[in-house]
């Protein structure tokens, strides 16, 4: 064989791999796992009708949507919590076992219309499910850190007054990916 044949096959041999690369992305999502709202952007203000009654909203639940998961997920879990010293931590979601397919969650689902099979977890305020913010007067905007993670596990057996502290431990060596974005609340 020729050099010139031998190039040839080796171009070939590239542009193969190349599309390989190609088409693997495009079934498996490619890119790093992403995480929106159509409701705010990342870093942006949360709309009023999404916050609790006492900070006058109407404690609707946030539209989520994700994409990119990783090869070998196996479910999802949510996480919404407040980080301002103010609130230390305060919980206003988890949802866990949300099946593998699901890629969406709709606006109002909390309580109503969650993704068969996931199941919602008290919140700091003690309620079920989704808790919006009320983030007390004067201390200015919060950030409500909304982070998806996806699993190596079908599900998670958490019970539903479960902590922060022990969901994070839940999902200790389970984690294969995670994305946030974040929004902001004050009054």
């Amino acid at each position: 064989m020729d050099l010139k044949t031998l190039n040839k096959c080796f171009l070939y041999i590239i542009v193969f791999f190349s599309y390989l690369s190609l088409a693997h992305n495009a079934v498996l999502g490619g890119g790093a796992m992403e995480i929106s709202s159509s409701a705010f952007k990342d870093g942006g203000k949360i709309p009023v009708q999404y916050v609790m009654p006492g900070a006058g909203g109407k404690n609707i639940s946030i539209p989520l949507a994700w994409k990119n998961a990783p090869a070998g997920t196996k479910s999802f879990a949510l996480s919404i919590v407040d980080p301002h010293p103010v609130a230390q931590n305060w919980v206003h979601w988890f949802v866990i076992n949300i099946p593998p397919n699901v890629t969406t969650i709709e606006e109002g689902a909390s309580t109503k219309k969650m993704p068969a099979g996931s199941i919602e977890l008290k919140n700091s305020f003690g309620d079920i499910g989704y808790g919006g913010p009320e983030p007390p007067k004067g201390t200015g905007d919060h950030p409500y850190v909304v982070t998806l993670y996806a699993l190596s596990v079908e599900k998670l057996d958490l019970g539903v007054n479960t902590s922060l502290s022990a969901f994070k431990k839940a999902l200790e060596g389970k984690g294969i990916g995670s994305a946030s974005i974040t929004g902001k609340y004050g009054r």
